[in-house]
């Protein structure tokens, strides 16, 4: 199949340029305030709080946008397997890092794009050149050099991790092939009812602890946080090329960097520093390759077939927001 125009291309790619990096920043916002509650709340009673807030704020922002009516679209069984990565995804990596130095877990959760990337050649086609794999290489190199993982921690949970990240990276699959005409919004319903459900299940093996005003009103803004990462995420995996904007998944390593610095006063050693040269490199080339290129003959048949990143709209029209 022929591609569409190529400024619809370029488009549909800074879109989703722009929402990886909005979510990303988004759910680091999240963890900062999971991580603060997190020290007075067990894991899955913290999970399951949030969740039901995240659960009934997307409610009801889909009930504004006429989404409800739809409802029985969270029954696609697409829609229910892209739930069901996410959740097990979730849960596999909040276990690995209970085990693990967070550098050794974040490390491991950033070769996301690595795997988008294979997936991407793999289940669609997508054509991938050197130059582009060479950076996302160089910023996952340059997660290593930022996260500084120790060799010496690596252990059985290193491989739950890399399950975990597997697992994120199937999750994004997922949702590149769901039916455009179902609302990115219900499809962020979907992972925000099954991550509280199995986090429920996991509740149930362990004691929970009165919750306070203060914790619950964390919890409610962590919540907001989560839920705009989450639909952010759909919207760039339903965008443009899978290797153009899997790679800023990478910023939020950044946004964590600038939030450590502004809350706890964290300050990069000079290692980490080349490795953000690294990361601001990486995204560099790709934006320039991206802008410069000739865009490639053959993309995904559905995006290709429906619009780029617009739900049932044409080639080049506005995104829905739906």
């Amino acid at each position: 199949m022929t591609s569409p125009a190529p400024e619809a291309l370029r488009a549909a790619n800074r879109r989703g340029v722009l929402a990886m990096a909005a979510g990303m920043a988004s759910f680091v916002s999240n963890d900062a305030l999971v991580k603060f509650v997190s020290q007075s709340l067990p894991a899955a009673q913290l999970i399951v709080v949030r969740g039901l807030f995240a659960t009934a704020l997307l409610l009801a922002i889909a009930h504004a946008m006429g989404a409800t009516d739809r409802m029985r679209a969270l029954l696609d069984r697409k829609v229910l397997l892209r739930a069901g990565f996410d959740a097990f995804a979730t849960m596999t990596y909040l276990t690995s890092l209970f085990h693990l130095p967070i550098g050794n877990a974040t490390a491991i959760n950033m070769a996301t794009p690595l795997f988008l990337t294979l997936f991407a050649v793999i289940a669609f086609n997508e054509r991938v050149r050197a130059g582009r794999w060479m950076a996302i290489a160089t910023g996952f190199a340059g997660v290593l050099l930022v996260v500084q993982p120790s060799g010496t921690a690596f252990n059985a949970y290193a491989l739950l991790c890399l399950g975990g990240t597997l697992l994120h990276a199937s999750r994004d699959l997922m949702t590149r092939t769901i039916d455009r005409s179902i609302p990115s919004i219900l499809i962020t319903l979907s992972t925000a009812v099954a991550v509280t459900l199995l986090a429920a299940v996991f509740g149930l093996f362990q004691d929970w602890k009165p919750v306070t005003w203060q914790q619950l009103a964390l919890l409610a803004t962590a919540s907001a946080f989560l839920s705009s990462g989450y639909f952010l995420l759909t919207v760039a995996m339903r965008s443009g090329e899978m290797s153009v904007i899997a790679p800023f998944r990478y910023t939020g390593l950044l946004f964590a960097l600038v939030l450590g610095f502004v809350v706890w006063g964290d300050v990069p050693n000079g290692v980490a520093w080349a490795g953000i040269g690294l990361l601001v490199a990486a995204g560099l080339y790709v934006l320039h390759s991206e802008r410069s290129r000739v865009p490639p003959l053959v993309v995904p048949a559905q995006v290709g077939s429906q619009g780029i990143a617009n739900e049932g709209g044409s080639p080049g029209s506005p995104p829905a927001r739906g």
